[in-house]
């Protein structure tokens, strides 16, 4: 050795070396993060996190993982375990998601990263998702939180991870490596089904595995790994809170597992019980700015301003809460008089009619305004969204397993999840509201009036104040269950392991709305009139009634005074909402059949040549129940029955090859065969090369698929009510409110993705505890499936006059204004994603920097940079959505620093979770003045800039002796500073922007700060 390496390596051991090593490991990853804070976002996208693969835990709250020269580590103390403790640790072998051989130690090319259940309880997160959805690697997940607008589609209330931000139906989430069924017809996995106590560490695999899994694997899989030999008897109790005294949380757990028969027999039960009591306003200060993106009033075509600007002090300039009279008469050029732009007001209770006021517009931008009486128009709709919903969840979990011989062990495996979970989307908007001339609830004077001038009728818009907020009432009961064998036998010179299973998963909702109108019933109910003297029906002469009561004296109609604030009744409420709302129930059926087989063949100069394969057969159906009357006819819903069903039948290859010392090469296949779209390959090639002991390189190349879900394949007809922006001949666009109608595809083919990474792992001897890793992604999808949005259709239609998007449009003919569009998804788009993913951890004794120190400290650091994500619907420009802080993003950078302390019965923990700088749209052009033209390609935008953030979790644990076991209480705070999130002006579309939080809610932090206590016991 030279004087040089004899130096180092003294150096490496003294203290002040290890305080310089954990300084800049730690400042390394906080470097990471402010340098993500101070990136201004033009590039693109990217994902996940990667770690040494992990070996199986002991039965313990620590968890194992491998450094980059294969030894594993343990995950506490960062020291390399001998072979004996591996052995113990994990039995010596394991299979690291990702792919089906049975390693020694981690050799996997795909980066897999590990999270373990010491890291899960240190921030103790309400449920499992709260937990994985602050990973780098996952952005843009559905939340219940985020995901209370989605009524017709029955997705409101899931907890569903979303992979490189490439959607939550390209990322696979299986259970101890079997898929589990979907709590959607969209295919999507609720997370909080699984059995969270008993989930001992979550693998995420962001590579490409469908070669490994099948469909669905494009941007990688979450394994939730259970403790299947769990012994022992552990309870919890826990509860928490906000800063400002909403969304309660209440969570009871318990688990037991015993061993009988010489530890042959094994017995687990779990079960969990979780309520939240939701937020149903976003009723927080920084909502009170009505800040949103908007067109510039002052933008003309050619003026040289930007077309779009973000401001505050916004309104509507067509809709007030008592309704805002738009137009006089039949058409809008019938009448020039000083009505139009008066709205009604306060309701007289002494004479039941409103007052009528003129509206100061300020600055108009329809169907915006800045200024003038903008917070009177949004008084009744802002922040009408629910904040947090009301959920509750209980989960059961029973396993039994049974060593016939030492080669074969039988199990059965049962879990039960019931959710159900109340939100509200919004209270709805009305932009047009026909009012007849005669009308009972308008003001006299105005009756008056408009029969002096011959008109018939007025047009108002409305945010409807005095109708609740429309939303829905979800409940799911998942059941899954697992019957199967494992087990060994010699074949040649080696031990053969085998696998069988067969998994029957059912999913059944009930899809219930709530304050949901019936149309027809809404309509019957405003047309009031005054009964005339000596009418058909015996009313009496002056009483206000439905006009169609008059001739139907015994339809029930009750009307409703939507005319001025303060005149809805009970029993109007009732009428439109007929005392009964719109509900599905629907049934989601999976079986699963599976065999495979793992192995050596023979051996190779560098070692034996591992093999691994086998089948599956999958069925996934649907089927369900509407009554006829919540078929059509309702604001929302207007449910459709799914029924359908696809077998798809599956065989695998996987080998291992060592080619000669520290080079090994892998490759998988898989042909798969679907009822619906015939036959398609899959592949992975993949490598790992260490040229030393300290650094490892990795890489991987493969062929992924995403094959259409039972919604995209059988939907019946998913209807919603929307608003779509139709484009006027004078360049500005009208906001018309429809039934947007979405139905399935039978032609519809798998996407196609072409993934490859590259990376290294670097895991020093001279620094015991130490790893960093870096990897780069690529990938690439072909044909995806999408559908043509409604506004796009719009476009392409009137203003590109394609023939075939206008066929997708029905007009009411009385009134010019759009009824309906039809939409469904088709093989058409394309998506590449690129970024890269960093990892950095450093685990030491404290007394190694100074023998007065106590304790162990481990610092973790997780970076993702999302270079590019662009999708390519061939229709208009291309939209990289890498570094946008809007929508589900993905930001350019996403961070996660964290650091725990553990001393004498004391664990402290503090976690740094942000995301970079932004902007509002990558083809969006910035300027103050002199803005080049315009174009729905790229728009001018005064400043298309959003703050990136930084939010901080801290919890202090104390543990104690309990009984013959030992307790622990916890105290935890979630976003620490009560930091609110960054102000995002949304829009300028879409008639829920003003009802939803002015922020993105998918990165920022929207309940502020967040308190919870945590009681543990474990015998």
């Amino acid at each position: 050795m030279t004087h040089l390496g004899t130096s180092f390596l003294y150096r490496a051991g003294t203290a002040r070396f290890r305080l310089a090593v954990l300084s800049t490991v730690g400042g390394m990853a906080l470097s990471l993060g402010s340098q993500a804070g101070a990136q201004t976002t033009q590039d693109a996208p990217a994902s996940t996190l990667p770690q040494g693969g992990p070996i199986r835990s002991s039965n313990t709250d620590t968890s194992t993982v491998n450094e980059a020269g294969g030894r594993p580590v343990d995950a506490t103390t960062g020291e390399p375990l001998s072979s004996v403790e591996a052995a113990q640790a994990g039995d010596g072998e394991v299979v690291v998601t990702g792919s089906r051989i049975v390693r020694d130690g981690y050799n996997a090319p795909t980066p897999v990263s590990v999270v373990s259940t010491a890291d899960i309880q240190a921030s103790a997160p309400a449920n499992l998702a709260d937990f994985v959805n602050t990973l780098p690697s996952i952005a843009g997940s559905s939340t219940p939180a985020n995901s209370s607008g989605a009524l017709s589609n029955g997705n409101a209330g899931i907890n569903a991870l979303n992979l490189r931000s490439l959607g939550t139906n390209r990322t696979l989430v299986l259970l101890d490596g079997q898929r589990s069924v979907a709590s959607s017809v969209n295919g999507i996995v609720d997370i909080n089904t699984f059995p969270q106590e008993l989930v001992e560490r979550v693998e995420v695999v962001t590579g490409g595995a469908s070669a490994a899994y099948g469909s669905d694997a494009v941007g990688g899989v979450v394994n939730f790994i259970l403790n299947k030999t769990y012994t022992g008897f552990k309870a919890s109790a826990e509860s928490g809170i906000t800063t400002y005294g909403d969304t309660p949380t209440y969570k009871l757990t318990a688990t037991a597992g015993k061993a009988l028969l010489d530890d042959r027999l094994r017995v687990i039960a779990s079960g969990e019980y979780f309520k939240q009591v939701g937020q149903h306003t976003i009723d927080r200060d920084w909502n009170k700015g009505r800040t949103f993106l908007i067109t510039n009033p002052a933008y003309v075509a050619g003026n040289g301003a930007p077309q779009y600007i973000v401001a505050s002090d916004v309104g509507l300039s067509q809709m007030t809460p008592g309704g805002l009279i738009r137009q006089v008469g039949s058409s809008a050029s019938a009448y020039s008089g000083a009505l139009e732009g008066s709205y009604f007001g306060t309701i007289d209770p002494a004479t039941g009619t409103a007052s009528l006021g003129t509206l100061d517009f300020g600055a108009v931008s329809a169907p915006w305004m800045v200024g003038g009486d903008s917070a009177y128009t949004l008084s009744s709709h802002l922040g009408t969204n629910t904040l947090s919903p009301d959920e509750e969840r209980i989960t059961g979990f029973g396993r039994v397993s049974f060593d016939v011989t030492e080669n074969l062990q039988l199990f059965g495996q049962f879990s039960y999840n019931r959710y159900e979970g109340t939100s509200y989307y919004q209270q709805s908007r009305t932009p047009s509201v026909t009012i007849q001339a005669d009308n009972a609830y308008l003001p006299l004077g105005l009756r008056t009036e408009l029969a002096a001038g011959g008109y018939t009728s007025l047009i108002m818009g409305t945010t409807n104040a005095g109708i609740p907020a429309a939303g829905s009432n979800n409940t799911r009961e998942v059941f899954r269950y697992v019957a199967g064998a494992n087990g060994s036998f010699l074949l040649g010179d080696g031990r053969w392991k085998w696998d069988a299973y067969y998994q029957k998963g059912v999913m059944k909702a009930h899809e219930l709305l709530v304050n949901t109108w019936n149309t027809e019933r809404l309509a019957l109910a405003t047309d009031a009139v005054l009964a005339p003297a000596g009418n058909a029906a015996g009313i009496a002469a002056g009483t206000i009634v439905c006009r169609s009561t008059l001739s139907d004296p015994s339809n029930g109609c009750v009307p409703i005074n939507r005319i001025g604030v303060g005149g809805i009744t009970q029993e109007a409420l009732d009428y439109i909402f007929t005392g009964g709302q719109p509900y599905r129930d629907q049934t989601i059926k999976q079986d699963v059949g599976a065999v495979s087989f793992n192995g050596t063949v023979f051996n190779l100069p560098a070692g034996p040549l591992a093999v691994a394969f086998g089948g599956e057969w999958r069925r996934e159906q649907v089927d369900g129940f509407v009554e006829s009357q919540y078929q059509a006819g309702w604001q929302y819903g207007n449910y459709q029955v799914n029924q359908g069903s696809y077998d798809v039948t599956e065989g695998f290859l996987e080998l291992a090859i060592p080619v000669f010392a520290g080079l090994d090469l892998s490759a998988a296949g898989r042909y798969t065969h679907y009822s619906t779209s015939g036959d398609v390959q899959t592949w992975k090639v993949g490598a790992t090369y260490q040229p030393v002991e300290d650094i490892k390189f990795r890489g991987t190349i493969s062929r992924d698929i995403r094959a259409p879900n039972l919604n995209e394949l059988f939907a019946s007809g998913t209807r919603r009510t929307n608003t779509v922006q139709i484009p006027l001949a004078n360049g500005s666009f009208r906001a018309d409110t429809f039934l947007e109608n979405t139905t399935g595809n039978l032609e519809l083919q798998p996407e196609k993705a072409d993934s490859w990474s590259v990376g290294a792992i670097f895991s020093p001897r001279f620094l015991p505890g130490f790893a960093f890793s870096a990897d780069y992604f690529d990938i690439s999808i072909k044909e995806a499936i999408g559908t043509i949005s409604a506004d796009n259709t719009a476009v392409l239609c009137y203003s590109q006059n394609v023939q075939s998007f206008c066929d997708n449009i029905i007009v009411d003919p009385s009134t010019g204004l759009t009824q309906q569009i039809n939409l469904k998804p088709i093989n058409f788009a394309s998506q590449q994603a690129r970024g890269l993913d960093i990892e950095t951890s450093y685990r030491i004794g404290l007394n190694e920097i100074s023998s007065g120190l106590p304790g162990t400290l481990a610092l973790r650091g997780l970076v993702t940079h999302y270079i590019e994500n662009t999708t390519d619907n061939g229709i208009n420009l291309p939209v990289d959505a890498a570094g946008s802080n809007t929508g589900s993003g993905p930001p350019s950078w996403v961070y996660n620093v964290s650091a725990i302390y553990k001393v004498e019965g004391v664990t402290f923990s503090l976690t740094g979770r942000g995301i970079s700088d932004g902007v509002y749209n990558n083809n969006y052009v910035e300027c103050a003045s002199g803005c080049p033209v315009s174009t729905a390609d790229n728009r001018t935008i005064a400043e298309n800039h959003i703050d990136g953030a930084l939010f901080v979790d801290t919890s202090l644990t104390f543990d104690f002796p309990a009984w013959a076991g030992k307790g622990s209480l916890q105290f935890a705070i979630r976003n620490l500073f009560d930091k609110d999130p960054v102000i995002v002006g949304n829009g300028p579309g879409s008639d829920n922007t003003t009802a939803y939080p002015q922020t993105n809610r998918t990165f920022y932090d929207t309940l502020g700060r967040v308190f919870r206590v945590v009681a543990r016991v474990e015998l």
